[in-house]
């Protein structure tokens, strides 16, 4: 059975490259490097019931950053660094021995490439813009012993969704998103969407942000019919995702950040939370 996490990627860092509405300033930058890791023994199968399944797990070193190419345009990296993939051994519960053994691989990540861009003028009172994300396949999609261990799912796709925003004062904002991400290599295209609502608490050192976001499967790839497979990454997954960030300025520009996030609902995606930490350099402000 392949048990999906590749969408749960989309939970934590490819949010950013998708649902912010604000540009950068023409030669500011944002950098950030983070860890991500999912480790799950459920999932949601295609009917959203739960199903038990091998201990597996993802866990990712990645590096983020932004550059405001002019006023209105920015650029987006995200690159997994280094990927490992682990599916645990499976122990016999009455006689103890191993049935299956475990395995693990280690690798580079797909990465994601994306160009923001500001439909209106920067400064407005609700700044609108639209984002064009390249999913670029530099991960493994067939490893380990079975040939069932993934860092990427070997498929380019391009995304493109529209945002909006709204300050409200200097300490709070809202956004809103929706998208289309067309996939290859026979996978289902998905209709993202999402909400992002943040607080700046502490003099603006420290914000808050909770994210409801939520992927819709077309059912139009090669493999609409069946999700089964021998891997992490799947086609076909759904979900409604609850997700928290935390970031911490330890000065005007170097800080701390923690999230996480989990499905309420879903169809073919881990049953579990994913989890991030990481240090960021904002050198916009």
């Amino acid at each position: 059975m392949r048990y999906v996490c590749s969408v749960l990627f989309f939970l934590l860092f490819s949010l950013s490259l998708v649902a912010s509405p604000w540009p950068r300033q023409k030669g500011a930058a944002y950098l950030k490097l983070y860890e991500w890791w999912l480790r799950f023994d459920q999932h949601y199968t295609s009917t959203g019931e739960l199903d038990p399944n091998a201990t597996l797990g993802l866990y990712n070193t990645t590096l983020y950053a932004e550059y405001g190419l002019t006023d209105r345009l920015t650029g987006i990296v995200n690159l997994p660094l280094l990927s490992r993939s682990t599916i645990n051994a499976q122990i016999s519960g009455t006689r103890g021995n191993v049935i299956t053994p475990g395995d693990a691989i280690n690798g580079i990540g797909d990465a994601d490439l994306a160009l923001r861009y500001a439909l209106n003028k920067p400064g407005s009172a609700v700044p609108i813009s639209a984002t064009l994300t390249l999913g670029i396949p530099l991960g493994e999609d067939a490893g380990g012993e079975q040939g069932n261990l993934q860092t990427g799912d070997g498929e380019f796709n391009q995304m493109l969704s529209i945002a909006a925003g709204k300050s409200l004062g200097a300490n709070a904002f809202l956004a809103a998103n929706v998208g289309f991400n067309n996939r290859t290599q026979g996978f289902s295209d998905e209709f993202r969407y999402g909400l992002e609502g943040g607080y700046a608490f502490v003099g603006r050192k420290l914000w808050l942000i909770g994210r409801l976001t939520g992927s819709k499967s077309l059912l139009n790839g090669d493999t609409a019919a069946t999700t089964s497979s021998t891997s992490i990454f799947s086609n076909n997954a759904e979900f409604l995702s609850l997700g928290g960030e935390v970031n911490y300025y330890l000065t005007p520009k170097l800080g701390l950040s923690a999230g996480a996030a989990t499905a309420l609902s879903g169809r073919v995606i881990a049953a579990a939370p994913v989890f991030s930490a990481g240090v960021f350099l904002d050198l916009n402000r």
